[in-house]
């Protein structure tokens, strides 16, 4: 699927319109994640849609989700903007940034310089970028060029055989694992556990995906997770602010 989606990525870069500049100041991602609200940093998404999944939500006005989530305390908000799989937009994220104080990621596929030029011009604080892509030399590439633009980078593996080939040409200050199986598409925390050793002390590892339960939000944390990242569970909700309180164990509804 990964591959799939690269290369429609590649096509629509060949049409990539650059967009005028948003006048909206850089705000940092790494700060943010650094200096939690909670035990953990939360980085909620805004997601209509996903290729596993189909539609995950009907009524879907961004904005507003981007609001219930800052309203329950999300450290940063990651938006989806890719079109073909996910029925994302640019624009999204460009309107939440108006909207919200905290810093927000773009989640996209991104291969190309361009694309990171065109994530500045939008208004995102952060990229997101995928180990299973690229090659370790396009990625730190991409990543350099963010850092020039004042992007901070989620550089995400599905497995520590990308880990390793990640390390072993440069060191992201921000790496996620995605709990995601890239081709069954089933979730498993194992995943985080079992990556987690690996990634160096000093980094601020992120779990992505299969969280739903405060169970979830503690196993994570136990293995080393210093952020995660949730979509699909807090966008099933009718309202994000409480699913986020109850996620953390806050709510009546917690248990």
């Amino acid at each position: 699927m990964l591959n799939k989606i690269i290369e429609t990525k590649k096509e629509e870069i060949q049409n990539l319109q650059l967009p005028e500049q948003q006048n909206v100041a850089k705000r940092s991602f790494l700060d943010a994640l650094s200096n939690p609200n909670r035990e953990l940093a939360l980085i909620a998404e805004v997601k209509k849609a996903s290729p596993s999944k189909g539609l995950i939500k009907e009524n879907f006005q961004p904005v507003e989700i981007a609001k219930a989530y800052e309203k329950g305390k999300a450290d940063a908000l990651s938006v989806l903007t890719d079109q073909h799989y996910f029925q994302g937009h640019r624009t999204f994220l460009s309107d939440i940034k108006q909207h919200v104080s905290v810093p927000v990621l773009r989640k996209d596929f991104i291969i190309d310089s361009i694309q990171v030029e065109e994530s500045a011009r939008i208004g995102a604080d952060a990229i997101l970028l995928i180990g299973e892509a690229l090659e370790p030399l396009k990625l730190q590439e991409l990543y350099l060029q963010a850092a020039e633009k004042e992007l901070d980078c989620l550089v995400e593996v599905h497995s520590l055989e990308t880990l390793e080939k990640l390390l072993a040409v440069f060191t992201p200050k921000i790496i996620g694992i995605n709990n995601r199986n890239l081709h069954t598409f089933e979730t498993s925390l194992q995943q985080t556990k079992e990556i987690a050793k690996y990634v160096p002390k000093d980094q601020l590892l992120v779990s992505e995906s299969g969280i739903y339960l405060y169970d979830d939000v503690s196993y994570v944390k136990e293995a080393g997770a210093k952020a995660i990242l949730v979509g699909e569970s807090l966008m099933r909700q009718d309202n994000q602010t409480k699913a986020i309180e109850k996620l953390f164990g806050e709510s009546e509804y917690a248990h």
